[in-house]
Protein backbone atom coordinates (compact mmCIF):
# COMPACT_ATOMS: atom_id res chain seq x y z
CA UNK A 1 0.00 0.00 0.00
CA UNK A 2 1.33 3.12 -0.93
CA UNK A 3 2.09 5.87 1.91
CA UNK A 4 -0.25 8.06 1.96
CA UNK A 5 -0.29 11.94 3.27
CA UNK A 6 -3.01 15.00 3.90
CA UNK A 7 -3.20 18.61 3.10
CA UNK A 8 -6.33 20.85 3.17
CA UNK A 9 -8.52 17.67 3.79
CA UNK A 10 -6.87 16.69 0.37
CA UNK A 11 -5.19 12.78 0.08
CA UNK A 12 -2.28 12.46 -1.32
CA UNK A 13 -0.04 9.42 -2.38
CA UNK A 14 3.25 8.75 -3.79
CA UNK A 15 5.06 12.26 -3.47
CA UNK A 16 8.48 11.41 -3.51
CA UNK A 17 8.34 9.63 -6.76
CA UNK A 18 9.82 11.42 -10.03
CA UNK A 19 7.18 12.97 -12.02
CA UNK A 20 9.47 11.58 -15.45
CA UNK A 21 12.89 10.74 -15.75
CA UNK A 22 14.45 13.99 -16.16
CA UNK A 23 12.33 16.33 -14.80
CA UNK A 24 14.18 16.77 -11.67
CA UNK A 25 11.49 17.12 -9.65
CA UNK A 26 8.86 14.37 -7.41
CA UNK A 27 5.34 14.90 -7.30
CA UNK A 28 6.22 16.60 -3.70
CA UNK A 29 8.50 19.00 -5.43
CA UNK A 30 5.46 19.62 -7.44
CA UNK A 31 2.87 20.39 -4.71
CA UNK A 32 5.01 21.86 -2.41
CA UNK A 33 5.33 24.45 -5.33
CA UNK A 34 1.90 24.93 -6.20
CA UNK A 35 1.44 25.52 -2.79
CA UNK A 36 4.00 28.11 -2.79
CA UNK A 37 2.56 29.87 -5.73
CA UNK A 38 -1.45 29.58 -5.32
CA UNK A 39 -1.60 33.02 -4.31
CA UNK A 40 -0.17 33.85 -7.41
CA UNK A 41 -1.25 31.38 -9.53
CA UNK A 42 -5.19 30.90 -8.98
CA UNK A 43 -6.37 34.66 -10.19
CA UNK A 44 -5.47 33.90 -13.75
CA UNK A 45 -7.50 29.81 -13.75
CA UNK A 46 -10.48 31.11 -11.65
CA UNK A 47 -13.25 30.58 -13.48
CA UNK A 48 -11.58 29.32 -16.88
CA UNK A 49 -12.35 26.58 -18.35
CA UNK A 50 -8.80 24.11 -17.79
CA UNK A 51 -6.78 21.80 -19.52
CA UNK A 52 -4.19 19.91 -18.17
CA UNK A 53 -1.22 17.53 -18.99
CA UNK A 54 -1.02 14.77 -16.48
CA UNK A 55 1.76 12.51 -16.87
CA UNK A 56 0.89 9.00 -14.95
CA UNK A 57 3.40 6.63 -14.22
CA UNK A 58 3.95 3.77 -16.98
CA UNK A 59 1.94 5.82 -19.30
CA UNK A 60 2.75 9.01 -22.13
CA UNK A 61 1.72 12.25 -20.72
CA UNK A 62 -2.10 13.33 -22.38
CA UNK A 63 -4.13 16.45 -22.15
CA UNK A 64 -7.06 16.09 -20.00
CA UNK A 65 -10.17 18.64 -20.96
CA UNK A 66 -12.89 15.91 -19.54
CA UNK A 67 -12.83 15.37 -15.54
CA UNK A 68 -12.64 11.90 -14.56
CA UNK A 69 -15.77 10.25 -13.16
CA UNK A 70 -13.72 9.89 -9.76
CA UNK A 71 -13.69 13.78 -9.77
CA UNK A 72 -14.67 14.52 -5.99
CA UNK A 73 -18.09 17.10 -5.45
CA UNK A 74 -16.17 20.09 -4.13
CA UNK A 75 -14.47 20.31 -7.85
CA UNK A 76 -16.65 22.67 -10.00
CA UNK A 77 -16.69 21.80 -13.40
CA UNK A 78 -18.55 23.07 -16.40
CA UNK A 79 -20.10 21.34 -18.92
CA UNK A 80 -19.38 22.25 -22.92
CA UNK A 81 -20.20 20.94 -26.03
CA UNK A 82 -17.88 19.72 -27.72
CA UNK A 83 -18.33 19.81 -31.97
CA UNK A 84 -15.35 17.58 -32.62
CA UNK A 85 -16.25 14.62 -30.77
CA UNK A 86 -19.78 15.20 -30.62
CA UNK A 87 -19.96 15.54 -26.91
CA UNK A 88 -20.55 17.19 -23.54
CA UNK A 89 -17.30 17.56 -22.03
CA UNK A 90 -16.80 18.33 -18.16
CA UNK A 91 -14.35 20.82 -17.84
CA UNK A 92 -12.26 21.72 -14.23
CA UNK A 93 -12.42 24.97 -12.90
CA UNK A 94 -9.62 25.84 -10.70
CA UNK A 95 -11.17 28.33 -8.18
CA UNK A 96 -9.23 27.32 -5.04
CA UNK A 97 -6.17 25.67 -3.58
CA UNK A 98 -7.73 22.72 -2.64
CA UNK A 99 -9.05 22.33 -6.28
CA UNK A 100 -5.21 23.00 -7.65
CA UNK A 101 -3.76 20.45 -4.91
CA UNK A 102 -6.29 17.86 -6.05
CA UNK A 103 -5.06 18.20 -9.47
CA UNK A 104 -1.45 18.24 -8.54
CA UNK A 105 -1.91 14.77 -6.74
CA UNK A 106 -3.85 13.78 -9.98
CA UNK A 107 -0.01 14.58 -11.34
CA UNK A 108 -1.25 17.21 -13.04
CA UNK A 109 1.62 19.05 -14.25
CA UNK A 110 0.84 21.33 -16.78
CA UNK A 111 -2.21 24.30 -16.79
CA UNK A 112 -4.19 25.59 -19.47
CA UNK A 113 -7.09 27.46 -18.95
CA UNK A 114 -9.18 29.27 -21.72
CA UNK A 115 -8.41 33.06 -22.75
CA UNK A 116 -12.16 33.47 -21.77
CA UNK A 117 -14.22 33.11 -18.96
CA UNK A 118 -16.66 29.69 -18.37
CA UNK A 119 -19.28 32.25 -19.35
CA UNK A 120 -18.40 32.94 -22.78
CA UNK A 121 -14.74 31.08 -23.78
CA UNK A 122 -14.94 32.81 -27.14
CA UNK A 123 -14.72 36.04 -25.70
CA UNK A 124 -11.10 37.06 -24.88
CA UNK A 125 -9.66 39.13 -21.73
CA UNK A 126 -6.40 39.72 -23.17
CA UNK A 127 -4.79 39.49 -26.35
CA UNK A 128 -2.10 37.35 -26.55
CA UNK A 129 0.76 37.29 -28.87
CA UNK A 130 3.14 33.57 -28.34
CA UNK A 131 6.58 33.99 -29.55
CA UNK A 132 7.67 30.47 -30.59
CA UNK A 133 11.43 30.20 -31.76
CA UNK A 134 12.92 27.63 -34.45
CA UNK A 135 15.02 26.33 -31.54
CA UNK A 136 16.22 26.86 -27.92
CA UNK A 137 17.57 30.05 -28.96
CA UNK A 138 16.52 32.53 -26.45
CA UNK A 139 18.21 35.24 -27.56
CA UNK A 140 16.21 35.10 -31.12
CA UNK A 141 13.09 35.02 -28.89
CA UNK A 142 14.21 38.15 -27.04
CA UNK A 143 14.71 40.05 -30.15
CA UNK A 144 11.49 39.65 -31.50
CA UNK A 145 9.81 40.23 -28.03
CA UNK A 146 11.38 43.87 -28.06
CA UNK A 147 9.73 44.27 -31.68
CA UNK A 148 6.28 43.13 -30.22
CA UNK A 149 6.98 45.78 -27.29
CA UNK A 150 7.48 48.50 -29.75
CA UNK A 151 4.49 47.22 -32.05
CA UNK A 152 2.33 47.42 -28.81
CA UNK A 153 3.28 51.15 -27.62
CA UNK A 154 3.16 51.90 -31.55
CA UNK A 155 -0.44 51.36 -31.32
CA UNK A 156 -0.71 52.99 -28.31
CA UNK A 157 -1.52 49.44 -26.32
CA UNK A 158 0.77 48.29 -22.98
CA UNK A 159 1.57 44.57 -22.28
CA UNK A 160 3.30 42.39 -20.06
CA UNK A 161 5.55 39.33 -20.75
CA UNK A 162 6.32 35.82 -19.11
CA UNK A 163 8.29 33.47 -20.45
CA UNK A 164 5.96 30.58 -21.57
CA UNK A 165 8.23 27.66 -19.42
CA UNK A 166 8.72 25.75 -22.72
CA UNK A 167 11.29 27.86 -25.67
CA UNK A 168 9.39 31.13 -25.59
CA UNK A 169 7.31 33.90 -24.34
CA UNK A 170 3.71 35.05 -24.17
CA UNK A 171 2.39 38.64 -24.29
CA UNK A 172 -0.49 39.49 -23.01
CA UNK A 173 -2.66 42.60 -23.48
CA UNK A 174 -5.54 43.28 -20.96
CA UNK A 175 -8.59 44.22 -23.13
CA UNK A 176 -12.36 45.38 -22.34
CA UNK A 177 -15.20 44.06 -24.31
CA UNK A 178 -15.94 47.42 -26.74
CA UNK A 179 -14.67 45.03 -29.50
CA UNK A 180 -16.67 42.51 -31.32
CA UNK A 181 -14.44 39.22 -30.66
CA UNK A 182 -13.87 38.42 -34.56
CA UNK A 183 -12.48 41.93 -33.97
CA UNK A 184 -9.82 40.86 -31.44
CA UNK A 185 -8.55 38.15 -33.81
CA UNK A 186 -8.03 40.63 -36.14
CA UNK A 187 -6.15 43.16 -33.91
CA UNK A 188 -4.45 40.31 -32.41
CA UNK A 189 -3.20 39.51 -36.20
CA UNK A 190 -2.25 43.53 -36.92
CA UNK A 191 0.11 43.22 -33.76
CA UNK A 192 1.69 40.43 -35.26
CA UNK A 193 2.24 41.85 -38.63
CA UNK A 194 3.43 45.33 -37.02
CA UNK A 195 5.85 43.66 -35.10
CA UNK A 196 7.11 41.23 -38.25
CA UNK A 197 7.38 44.25 -40.60
CA UNK A 198 9.69 46.17 -38.01
CA UNK A 199 12.41 43.22 -38.67
CA UNK A 200 11.05 40.36 -41.03
CA UNK A 201 14.56 39.15 -41.27
CA UNK A 202 14.28 37.75 -37.88
CA UNK A 203 10.71 37.77 -37.11
CA UNK A 204 7.44 35.78 -39.41
CA UNK A 205 3.81 35.83 -39.01
CA UNK A 206 3.97 32.48 -41.33
CA UNK A 207 1.79 30.19 -40.37
CA UNK A 208 3.52 27.01 -42.29
CA UNK A 209 6.65 25.71 -40.38
CA UNK A 210 8.65 24.86 -43.92
CA UNK A 211 7.78 28.98 -44.32
CA UNK A 212 9.32 30.09 -41.62
CA UNK A 213 12.97 30.14 -42.64
CA UNK A 214 14.68 30.03 -39.00
CA UNK A 215 12.46 33.07 -37.89
CA UNK A 216 11.19 33.35 -34.87
CA UNK A 217 6.72 32.99 -34.92
CA UNK A 218 5.12 35.57 -34.25
CA UNK A 219 1.75 33.14 -33.18
CA UNK A 220 -1.46 35.63 -33.58
CA UNK A 221 -3.55 32.69 -33.51
CA UNK A 222 -4.57 32.97 -29.60
CA UNK A 223 -8.06 34.27 -29.63
CA UNK A 224 -11.68 32.52 -30.07
CA UNK A 225 -11.59 30.23 -27.23
CA UNK A 226 -7.93 29.31 -27.41
CA UNK A 227 -6.38 27.65 -24.14
CA UNK A 228 -2.24 29.09 -23.07
CA UNK A 229 -0.19 28.03 -20.11
CA UNK A 230 -0.98 29.70 -17.40
CA UNK A 231 1.62 32.45 -15.45
CA UNK A 232 3.25 30.28 -13.07
CA UNK A 233 2.64 26.84 -14.42
CA UNK A 234 5.01 23.89 -14.39
CA UNK A 235 6.02 22.71 -18.25
CA UNK A 236 6.49 19.07 -18.61
CA UNK A 237 10.40 19.18 -20.17
CA UNK A 238 13.60 18.32 -18.47
CA UNK A 239 14.44 20.10 -15.07
CA UNK A 240 10.51 20.71 -15.22
CA UNK A 241 10.78 24.79 -15.53
CA UNK A 242 7.85 27.14 -15.00
CA UNK A 243 5.81 30.15 -17.01
CA UNK A 244 7.64 33.21 -15.32
CA UNK A 245 6.10 36.57 -15.36
CA UNK A 246 9.05 39.24 -16.21
CA UNK A 247 9.48 42.78 -16.74
CA UNK A 248 10.03 43.64 -20.39
CA UNK A 249 13.94 44.90 -18.99
CA UNK A 250 14.92 41.93 -17.77
CA UNK A 251 14.67 39.72 -20.89
CA UNK A 252 18.25 40.27 -21.92
CA UNK A 253 19.36 39.11 -18.99
CA UNK A 254 17.42 35.66 -17.67
CA UNK A 255 16.72 32.27 -20.09
CA UNK A 256 13.55 30.03 -19.45
CA UNK A 257 15.63 27.51 -17.65
CA UNK A 258 16.41 30.20 -14.81
CA UNK A 259 12.76 29.32 -13.31
CA UNK A 260 11.73 25.78 -12.08
CA UNK A 261 9.81 24.39 -9.50
CA UNK A 262 12.93 24.31 -7.47
CA UNK A 263 14.60 28.16 -7.88
CA UNK A 264 11.33 30.16 -8.64
CA UNK A 265 9.80 30.33 -5.57
CA UNK A 266 12.86 32.50 -4.14
CA UNK A 267 12.44 34.43 -7.55
CA UNK A 268 9.42 35.97 -6.74
CA UNK A 269 11.11 37.50 -3.77
CA UNK A 270 9.40 40.91 -3.76
CA UNK A 271 8.30 41.26 -7.12
CA UNK A 272 3.95 42.21 -7.99
CA UNK A 273 2.23 39.11 -9.14
CA UNK A 274 0.95 38.71 -13.13
CA UNK A 275 -2.30 40.04 -11.90
CA UNK A 276 -0.57 43.05 -10.06
CA UNK A 277 1.34 43.90 -12.76
CA UNK A 278 -1.14 43.51 -15.46
CA UNK A 279 -2.82 47.04 -17.00
CA UNK A 280 -6.35 47.95 -16.74
CA UNK A 281 -8.53 46.73 -19.40
CA UNK A 282 -7.75 48.49 -22.60
CA UNK A 283 -9.84 49.66 -25.56
CA UNK A 284 -8.29 48.13 -29.39
CA UNK A 285 -7.55 50.97 -31.48
CA UNK A 286 -9.99 51.23 -34.41
CA UNK A 287 -7.19 51.09 -36.88
CA UNK A 288 -5.48 48.30 -35.29
CA UNK A 289 -8.70 46.62 -36.16
CA UNK A 290 -9.09 47.82 -39.58
CA UNK A 291 -5.46 46.82 -40.19
CA UNK A 292 -6.38 43.07 -39.06
CA UNK A 293 -8.96 42.51 -41.24
CA UNK A 294 -7.15 43.13 -44.01
CA UNK A 295 -5.28 40.13 -42.68
CA UNK A 296 -5.98 36.72 -43.67
CA UNK A 297 -6.93 34.39 -40.82
CA UNK A 298 -3.85 32.33 -40.28
CA UNK A 299 -5.21 28.55 -40.85
CA UNK A 300 -7.67 29.55 -43.34
CA UNK A 301 -4.63 30.84 -45.35
CA UNK A 302 -2.30 27.79 -44.46
CA UNK A 303 -5.76 25.63 -45.90
CA UNK A 304 -5.86 27.01 -48.55
CA UNK A 305 -2.13 27.33 -49.55
CA UNK A 306 -1.77 23.62 -48.60
CA UNK A 307 -4.13 23.16 -51.40
CA UNK A 308 -2.51 25.20 -53.98
CA UNK A 309 0.66 23.50 -53.70
CA UNK A 310 -0.63 19.76 -53.45
CA UNK A 311 -2.62 20.84 -56.74
CA UNK A 312 0.92 22.24 -58.19
CA UNK A 313 2.42 19.23 -57.42
CA UNK A 314 -0.41 16.94 -58.42
CA UNK A 315 0.37 18.85 -61.98
CA UNK A 316 4.17 18.66 -61.84
CA UNK A 317 3.94 14.58 -61.33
Amino acid sequence: MAAKEQRDGVDLTNLDEPLTADAGATKRDLVDYLEAVADRMLPGLIDRPLTVLRVLRGREPFMQKNVPKYTPDWVRTVPMWAEASHREVHYALCNDWRTLLWLANQRAVEYHPTLGLADNIYRPTHLVLDLDPPDDDFLKVVAVAHLVHQALTDSGLDGVVKTSGAKGVHVFVPIDDAAAVDDVAAATRALAARAEALDPDISTTAFIVSDRGGKVFVDATRAGGATVAAAYTPRLRPGTPVSFPLEWSELDSITPADFTVHTAIDALEGRPSWTESMPSAQTLPTDLIEHGRTIPVARVAAMHEGKRRAKERRESD
